[in-house]
């Protein structure tokens, strides 16, 4: 029985292992391929909102074929709950792309690290999730590291303040929200991405163009397409389908603090790349700053090991208390019987 468990255990972390190395793989690989569509250097294809429809339409259409196969299996969740979470993830990627256009860099980087304080704060509030001093520790020196490697100016105004606000509150709600939905109707990560992703795409691709023109006054329809391009947009679709299923089986088996602070190793992969590849410049702060995130990391893995070693011997100790009342129990039954035999019926 114990190596049925410790196999089981090795599988589940394999499993785990392969998770965050999708994620983390088609995550860098995206923003790579996005960099390239973006950048002036580049396609100049500046329609941001309208791409992320095309994801998740690509995403969508793969689901499609997956529950027609018979693949995976189509269980039931309320459209209400999918037009609401749809509603929230959307407003945080217009959120982000605002609070990007708004805001300086600096800013834009330190509101992506306030979502890990937010997603503790609103888990608290809406699970009742605590958190043990270690958990604490790990989050704040990864916060530092990251900060300090990325932040850079700090301008902000009225207008950007308020959408960096929204996007880090619908963000943290969606990521929270993900592992809710899993967990509320027994639906596994790629199930409850088949669902969201149809009305987030029709959404998308329908608003995204007057989003785009909003955010860089250009429309999409006087863009004119290289196959070059193409390419490049299949490609990012390609790598959207594997970083979005990734992300709902992360927060499927981890946590949504889990999944935001081990997805800043994809800001640690994406500044080494950009230095290997672009030409971009490392400085001794934004290494020092790497390391001090990557240490983080290591202590916050370790500590969310230590709880799920102290839940585990929590588990085990009601077990054996329970077993142990149960035993006392049938004792004290089968000794009340003994003395019943031994001493008969006190009235004869």
């Amino acid at each position: 029985m114990e190596g049925v468990q410790q196999h089981n255990d090795k599988k589940s972390a394999v499993t785990d292992v392969g998770a965050w190395a999708m994620n983390v793989i088609s995550s860098v690989g995206i923003i790579m391929v996005n960099k390239q569509l973006m950048s002036r250097a580049g396609f100049a294809f500046t329609f941001a909102t309208t791409l992320t429809g095309l994801h998740f339409t690509v995403t969508a259409f793969v689901g499609l074929i997956s529950n027609a196969s018979g693949y995976s299996a189509s269980k039931h969740v309320p459209l209400w709950e999918l037009l609401w979470f749809s509603i929230v993830a959307n407003t945080s990627i217009t959120g982000m792309n605002l609070s990007l256009m708004l805001n300086s860099v600096g800013f834009y980087q330190i509101s992506k690290l306030s979502m890990i304080p937010v997603v503790c704060v609103m888990e608290w509030i809406l699970h009742n999730k605590h958190y043990s001093k270690e958990v604490k520790m790990a989050v704040v020196v990864v916060v530092l590291g990251v900060g300090v490697c990325t932040v850079t100016d700090v301008k902000v105004n009225g207008r950007g303040f308020l959408c960096a606000c929204i996007a880090v509150l619908s963000t943290s709600l969606q990521q929270i929200s993900i592992g809710s939905l899993q967990k509320k109707y027994s639906i596994g990560s790629f199930e409850l991405l088949s669902k969201t992703a149809p009305i987030q795409a029709l959404s998308l691709v329908i608003l995204g163009p007057f989003i785009d023109y909003y955010l860089n006054g250009k429309f999409i329809l006087n863009y004119k397409l290289s196959s070059s391009c193409t390419f490049f947009i299949l490609l990012s679709c390609t790598l959207a389908v594997f970083c979005n299923i990734s992300q709902y089986l992360c927060i499927g088996r981890f946590s949504a603090v889990s999944f935001q602070v081990l997805g800043h190793m994809k800001t640690v992969c994406v500044l080494t790349l950009g230095w290997l590849l672009f030409d971009s410049q490392l400085s001794l702060k934004n290494i020092l700053g790497m390391v001090l995130a990557i240490i983080g990391m290591i202590v916050y893995s370790w500590a969310v090991e230590l709880e799920k070693q102290a839940l585990a011997r929590i588990s085990l100790s009601k077990t054996s208390l329970t077993e142990e009342e149960i035993r006392l129990l049938r004792e004290g039954i089968e000794n009340s019987s003994t003395k019943d035999v031994e001493l008969g019926d006190p009235k004869t």
